[in-house]
């Protein structure tokens, strides 16, 4: 079923013109005297966002014209779908170095509403997209993005670590993929000692969710995802304003499986292994304790340090659990780990790790061709003796305030034996931006799958 905001055929869509700042001369000066008077008189520019609807003769809506600007944003036309009245409509002009596939990626984007809680549902607008071919990848891209931004939306009540196994649940029965999900005290049985400590005060049950996918001889693909379904901080407790949005401290776990999503939608020649560990870090009897030292299934041992540290103690115990099977030809992992990345990149800009320059390469080209803003930060292992501890292999939190982004990647960097690993350190979020409110976020998304399409030769 094609996505929602998209249409193969319409016997009569509204035109929409994507005008460059550049541009806007020439395209006046193309169109009838009566469109250019009006849109002149309209004062339009063709800045980035400027929408103008084009009356015809007897006042009837004719054509929307838009704006993108300096033509640089790859999700400017998300403004414009946010702001279209529910409808059918078509591209009729756009810029010559305009992408078509990131035009329906970010009208997607902005037909997306989050309208789960609302009386009254939304009915996005639609974009005709006639190439059967063209129609396929917009609807993988959006399915693939919308469930993302589902899964961080919705309220910690309704995305428990149960419900967030069911979800992966249903992709794998979609796709045809096997799933084992590991819950509760047989997490202790089958050595997830750090994902057991973490969610053990929790009313609902920690779990290990692992799907598996494609045929066992093509390269091995490793997704992990943190799956902390709330984040109170633990013992120790965040305040207020800090645990406002701890709803998508799921975030990494929402952008592992939309990739495997993506993988297992365009059939890419890989065996896929996804892992979600999942857990609510509550306050509760069971609650692991700050001065706590805790075994992992590396068998490293971690002294506890901050509570509020938890997302790397999951995150440990999946890493090591997706190298068990082999050693895969890339090891990715998205999570929302630290606030220190944002203080570093801002909210927009998704800071990545990696031990390879080749792969840190690739992510590079690949965000620039996607427009998906990704930055390279350094494992700078000087850090590593700010997680030093007198009594255990390591503390999971560094003793100090600076650096710490880098010292959640080292810490993970601990539990990973391959060069071609990636860790992503995303927020999952977006402030208010084109025309929608602030909400969830796909982040490095685009730019990750750029590079398995390209190494796996979608």
């Amino acid at each position: 079923m094609p996505s929602s905001c998209f249409v193969a055929d319409h016997s009569a869509p509204t035109p929409v013109d994507l005008v460059p700042a550049s541009a806007v001369e020439a395209y006046l000066e193309a169109h009838s005297e009566y469109a250019a008077t009006v849109l002149r008189s309209e004062g339009f520019a063709a800045k980035a966002g400027e929408l103008v609807r084009l009356p015809d003769m007897t006042g009837n809506l004719s054509r929307i014209v838009f704006g993108v600007g300096d033509n640089k944003d790859a999700l400017c036309v998300a403004k414009l779908s946010a702001s279209l009245k529910e409808g059918v409509y078509r591209f009729d002009y756009i810029p010559e170095d305009c992408d078509p596939q990131m035009l329906a990626v970010a009208w997607a984007d902005g037909a997306y509403k989050f309208d789960r809680y609302l009386s009254k549902k939304h009915t996005p607008p639609q974009l005709v997209i006639a190439d059967e071919a063209a129609l396929e990848i917009a609807t993988n891209f959006a399915d693939a993005i919308h469930l993302l931004r589902d899964l961080v939306n919705t309220p910690a009540q309704d995305m428990t670590p149960e419900i967030l196994a069911g979800q992966v649940a249903d992709l794998a029965e979609e796709f045809g993929a096997d799933l084992t999900v590991t819950a509760g005290d047989d997490l202790v049985e089958a050595n997830f000692p750090l994902v057991h400590a973490v969610g053990r005060a929790a009313a609902d049950a920690p779990r290990v969710i692992e799907l598996s996918w494609g045929n066992a001889d093509h390269p091995k693909l490793a997704l992990v995802g943190k799956g902390i379904t709330y984040d109170t901080g633990g013992l120790d407790i965040k305040t207020g304003g800090y645990m406002r949005l701890m709803k998508k401290d799921m975030g990494g776990s929402a952008h592992a499986i939309a990739l495997a999503r993506l993988v297992m939608s365009f059939k890419l020649p890989v065996r896929l292994k996804l892992v979600v560990p999942a857990a609510e870090n509550a306050i509760g009897a069971g609650a692991f304790r700050p001065g706590d030292v805790l075994s992992s299934r590396k068998g490293l041992t971690v002294e506890i340090d901050n509570t509020d540290a938890e997302g790397r103690l999951v995150l440990a115990d999946a890493l090591v659990r997706a190298q068990e099977e082999g050693d895969p030809d890339l090891l990715i992992d998205f999570a929302t780990l630290t606030g220190a990345a944002r203080v570093a990149l801002g909210p927009e800009v998704a800071p990545f790790y990696t031990p390879s320059d080749d792969v840190a390469n690739a992510i590079a080209a690949a965000a620039e061709k996607a427009g998906d803003p990704a930055w390279r930060m350094p494992l700078w292992e000087p850090y590593y003796e700010m997680l030093s501890s007198p009594i255990a292999d390591m503390k999971n939190s560094a003793s100090g305030p600076m650096g710490g982004s880098i010292t959640a990647a080292l810490f993970l960097k601990k539990f990973v034996e391959t060069e071609n690993w990636v860790h992503w350190d995303v927020w999952a979020w977006r402030n208010a931006k084109y025309g929608n409110s602030e909400g969830a976020a796909a982040q490095g998304l685009r730019a990750m799958f750029g590079v398995l399409s390209a190494r796996y030769k979608a």
